[in-house]
């Protein structure tokens, strides 16, 4: 799940925190020429690679990997021997030894405070206007937006089954849209969407009716259909492109299959429930914990902003509400199975996170969509959900049966 799905980002972020660099939002007088539009940058833009290097401040939390890409900007400043801020250059152009960033500004620029430094004299204060921390998300629309998707979730698990089916065939169709987007755009490349969505929305609904057996048929039945509709192209590119269709298959479909698998027991609502519980507490943990005591990087290479220290309030949160969720929830069940099931909920989850923010690094992109104001895209929420959902349910099968 996405690091900026729970609370405001005040000192630093989900994981750990903040950068020490600030982001004043000003840039610097632009030459006569075609007017910029600063605002033209979409979610989807471009992010840069982050430089494995021990250097440099801790970072904030992943926030949509917002934080990632000041990290890797300001890091990228101090390789080349320079402050993260830099003195004014001609709009479009970069600064002397530093690199230009989208809209054509310097990294960090502010006008008169960077020029001061560069004459050897004391740096002029900065107004008190020109100073922006960085707040990453809406926070008001991504709590409207998560209370909204709450309770359509609540309201269809508790009421009737089958409209809980259909809201994750609907997540699934989505999801699969986004992916399938972002691979074009950014990579050329073509995984057919019709006959994943068509097979996607089908693979839930036979794991609800059938069982393990119908999701697996439906799994082979839509990869065979990704591979005939492709042979409608040209042959260039098609073994990428079915490569593709079938992860993609996979990854967002067939593991939403195991949520359906949990609802067709007896006490399917309740251990849908514990699920999503337990996987926005170890989320919610993790922005706790990591926020107030993060220091020590987990993963920098991936998403630098994520600690050790989030990683363990995730583990513990997660145990202890695993503990009430199977000892109140879910029949049969009892407190120490809550604990093992809440920590492995914990390390899938990040897990989970860490491979979308792979995918996304290796795409080139900030969110998978924009569909959530304050979120991103469906993907953006899924990341950490999808593989879990058969971690839970395989522990539910060994803990307290099938149902």
């Amino acid at each position: 799940m996405n690091d900026a799905s729970w609370g405001a980002p005040p000192k630093g972020g989900y994981w750990g925190p903040p950068d020490q660099g600030l982001d004043t939002g000003l840039a610097p007088a632009a030459p006569a020429g075609p007017a910029h539009d600063g605002h033209e940058a979409q979610q989807t833009r471009p992010m840069p690679i982050v430089p494995d290097s021990p250097a440099g401040p801790p970072s904030g939390g992943d926030h949509g990997d917002q934080d990632d890409l000041d990290h890797g900007r300001d890091r990228g400043a101090a390789a080349q021997g320079g402050p993260p801020f830099r003195a004014a250059a001609p709009h479009g152009q970069p600064p002397a030894g530093g690199q230009p960033y989208a809209g054509g500004r310097a990294a960090g620029h502010l006008p008169g405070h960077a020029s001061a430094q560069a004459a050897g004299g004391p740096a002029a204060p900065l107004p008190a206007a020109a100073v922006k921390k960085r707040a990453g998300r809406d926070l008001r629309a991504a709590i409207g937006v998560g209370v909204g998707l709450g309770a359509v979730i609540i309201a269809s698990l508790f009421v009737w089954k089958a409209a809980f089916v259909g809201v994750v065939a609907a997540a699934v169709v989505v999801g699969l849209w986004e992916l399938t987007s972002r691979l074009r755009e950014r990579k050329a490349i073509k995984a057919p969407l019709v006959p994943l969505a068509v097979g996607g929305a089908a693979m839930v609904v036979a794991g609800y009716l059938r069982g393990a057996e119908g999701a697996w048929v439906a799994m082979a039945l839509t990869a065979l259909a990704v591979l005939v509709w492709r042979m409608t192209e040209p042959p260039e590119g098609y073994l990428k492109d079915v490569t593709a269709g079938v992860f993609a298959a996979f990854y967002v479909p067939f593991l939403a299959t195991f949520v359906a698998l949990m609802l067709a027991a007896g006490d399917g609502p309740w251990r849908v429930l514990t699920f999503l519980i337990l996987t926005v507490v170890s989320d919610t943990g993790a922005y706790a914990v990591g926020w107030r005591f993060g220091t020590h990087k987990l993963a920098p290479r991936i998403s630098p902003g994520k600690t050790r220290e989030g990683l363990l309030g995730a583990v513990g949160f997660a145990m202890g509400a695993g503990a009430l969720c199977m000892e109140f929830a879910v029949d049969g069940g009892t407190w120490w199975q809550g604990l093992l099931m809440g920590l492995a909920v914990a390390v899938s989850a990040t897990l989970g996170d860490l491979g979308e923010s792979m995918i996304k690094r290796d795409l080139g992109i900030k969110d998978m969509g924009t569909l959530l104001p304050g979120h991103g895209g469906i993907m953006d929420r899924l990341d950490s959900l999808l593989p879990t959902a058969p971690v839970v349910w395989l522990l539910l099968v060994v803990f307290v049966g099938a149902g």
